[in-house]
């Protein structure tokens, strides 16, 4: 058996990268909305999680500094969830 990774933060990395790749699975089979709703969830999740896990336990989540990784992640989280609500729909197939 694979051991889980020590730190809490890493642990919460592990959580986000698999919802990014259930976004990008979505995306893959066409349903592109929900998709980029998941990635952009999962990247303002990721931006939470920085601000509530202790400096000590941030592992894999730490990429910059603290604020850098905040807002870097809310601000891409929020765009790509903006993207997806404001697109308008394709004509009709």
């Amino acid at each position: 058996m694979v051991p889980l990774p020590r730190s809490r933060g890493s642990q919460i990395y592990l959580l986000l990268l698999v919802g990014v790749a259930v976004g990008l699975v979505l995306v893959a089979f066409g349903v592109w909305r929900a998709g980029l709703m998941v990635v952009g969830v999962t990247f303002v999740l990721g931006a939470v999680a920085r601000v509530v896990v202790p400096p000590d336990h941030v592992g894999m989540l730490r990429v910059r500094g603290r604020t850098f990784d905040i807002v870097w992640m809310t601000v891409l989280g929020a765009s790509l969830s903006l993207l997806a609500l404001i697109v308008p729909p394709g004509p009709p197939a």
